[in-house]
């Protein structure tokens, strides 16, 4: 049986791509490459152009999409296994199987993507870009059905179920917890309270 793994990430910034990816890999869990996913995120219109040279931008984006499969490889262990390589990326079940998979806590490219220093941006760029994703992904879960004007800061500590003094650290933990358990493609989701969880989110994380 894999043991649980918990791994730091170095300056960690919650990256929007978590759960789009999520979402596509639930649809279609195996079969994708780093291009072919960063093909289908932009069909999405969830992967912006992110620099005017075409080589920056095509590194950027495999940074980012990478750092997500990292983010979503910890989120989902130990009942799945995000399977990243670059020519073979999979959602696999770690339940009732022979196979068990672990994370590899030394594998040098999950230290490199997860460092978000290496993305070669000041930290205020990074969070305008990532703001710019998070404002694409709440359109397109549909948050504009919700009131969002009415969501304040002490509204959104409900939603999540912590008081006035939750830490960053574990605002983040129930942020990634509850966005798992509500995700409309899961068999237990419910598409509204996984828009009033972003939108709880995206209050608390400013």
């Amino acid at each position: 049986m894999p043991q649980q793994c918990n791994i730091a990430y170095a300056n960690e910034i919650e990256n929007p791509l978590v759960w789009p990816i999520l979402e596509v890999l639930r649809k279609q869990a195996k079969g994708w490459k780093v291009h072919t996913l960063a093909s289908e995120l932009i069909d999405l219109h969830l992967m912006p152009q992110l620099d005017s040279s075409p080589e920056k931008d095509l590194f950027k984006r495999n940074f980012l999409l990478m750092n997500a499969l990292y983010q979503l490889q910890e989120t989902l262990y130990p009942d799945h296994y995000v399977q990243v390589e670059s020519m073979n990326i999979a959602l696999l079940s770690n339940r009732n199987s022979n196979l068990a998979f672990d994370i590899d806590s030394q594998d040098p490219l999950r230290d490199y993507y997860t460092d978000w220093s290496n993305y070669e941006a000041e930290h205020g760029e990074i969070r305008r870009l990532l703001d710019e994703f998070w404002t694409r992904y709440r359109d397109y879960v549909g948050s504009d059905k919700l009131q969002v004007g009415d969501i304040t800061r002490s509204k959104a500590l409900r939603v999540f179920e912590l008081n006035e003094g939750a830490s960053d650290n574990e605002v983040r933990k129930r942020w990634r917890k509850l966005a798992l358990k509500w995700h409309p493609d899961r068999e237990t989701g419910n598409s509204d309270h996984f828009r009033l969880v972003c939108e709880a989110w995206n209050v608390l994380r400013a």
